[in-house]
C-alpha cells in the first residue's frame, strides 16, 4: 500500500491546529484510558487501521488490558466496561455514525448522569477530533509499517 499524499507535509499549519487540539485534549477531565477507548472505538467504526494500531498501543501503555481492548468492538455485549464507559461508548458510536440516526436523547441523557456538562462537551470534542484524524488517515491511505 502506498500513501496517496502527506497532508502534514503539504499543510503543516493545519497540523499545528490539530496538534494544539491534541494538547488541549490531554488536559481534559477524562482519564487517559477513557480517552484511548474513545479513540480506538471511533477507529474501529471507521475501519482506520492506522489509528487502531496507534491507539491500542497507547492504551496498553496507559494500563488498558488486552482483554478490554479485544472486547471493545462488542462493548454492548461485554461485562468488562463500567456503566460510565458504556454511556461514553454509546455516545461515541452515535456521534461517529451520526448520519444514521443522530444522537438519541436517551443516549445523551444517560451520559449526563455520569458526567458534568463540561465533561460531556469534552467527550464530544474528543470523539469528533478522532473522527477527523480517521478521515485524514483513511482518505490518504496512511499505514503503519509491518513490524
Amino acid at each position: 500500500m502506498k500513501q496517496r499524499i502527506d497532508i502534514q507535509k503539504l499543510e503543516p499549519k493545519a497540523y499545528e491546529v490539530l496538534y494544539a487540539m491534541e494538547k488541549y485534549l490531554s488536559t481534559i477531565n477524562l482519564t487517559v484510558q477513557l480517552r484511548e477507548l474513545i479513540k480506538i472505538r471511533v477507529s474501529q467504526i471507521n475501519k482506520c487501521a492506522y489509528c487502531i494500531e496507534m491507539h491500542t498501543k497507547d492504551a496498553r501503555k496507559a494500563g488498558e488490558t488486552e482483554q478490554r481492548i479485544y472486547a471493545l468492538s462488542a462493548w454492548e455485549e461485554s461485562p468488562l466496561f463500567t456503566p460510565e464507559e458504556r454511556a461514553v461508548l454509546a455516545l461515541t458510536d452515535e456521534i461517529t455514525n451520526i448520519s444514521e440516526h443522530g444522537v438519541k436523547d436517551s443516549t445523551f441523557e444517560n451520559v449526563q448522569t455520569y458526567f458534568t456538562d463540561n465533561q460531556v462537551a469534552q467527550i464530544i470534542i474528543a470523539v469528533n477530533q478522532m473522527n477527523f484524524w480517521n478521515r485524514i488517515a483513511i482518505s490518504t491511505k496512511m499505514f503503519h509499517p509491518v513490524n
